[in-house]
């Protein structure tokens, strides 16, 4: 019997399994839909933060898109715990907020990453396609 796309084993396998986290459906939407369409498998959405960990732990992705403003837990509150609860994925914070300080505030808590929600999606995904590669090599 195949195995069930959601399968983390099968997604493993795949090596560009991706979480996205942002309260704003229409974001997820668009970003998830985005993402699918380039190679990625979506193995979650999250509304906030403690969300994403809770999918974290369960699907361990290789990529995690992380939106800044959540409500719950946020961006920054959860990036340290995504650290360590899957050690090996990389985390782009996508923020409507990037800017130098923001990026330097940030590097303390070891995301891979900050991109900014104005910039074309295509950012976004050569981004996420990169970082995985490096994460691969």
């Amino acid at each position: 019997m195949p195995k069930a796309e959601h399968d983390p084993e099968t997604r493993t396998k795949k090596g560009r399994s991706v979480l996205v986290a942002d309260d704003s459906p229409l974001v997820r939407r668009i970003v998830c839909t985005a993402l699918a369409s380039d190679g990625f498998d979506v193995c979650g959405e999250a509304n906030d933060g403690h969300e994403a960990i809770k999918l974290a732990e369960k699907f361990c992705p290789d990529l995690i898109i992380l939106d800044l403003s959540m409500p719950v837990i946020n961006g920054i509150q959860a990036a340290p715990v995504l650290r360590k609860v899957v050690p090996e994925c990389r985390i782009i914070l996508f923020t409507i907020h990037a800017n130098n300080v923001l990026e330097q505030q940030v590097q303390k808590i070891e995301v891979d990453a900050v991109l900014s929600k104005a910039e074309p999606l295509s950012d976004l995904l050569k981004k996420a396609h990169n970082l995985v590669d490096e994460k691969r090599a």
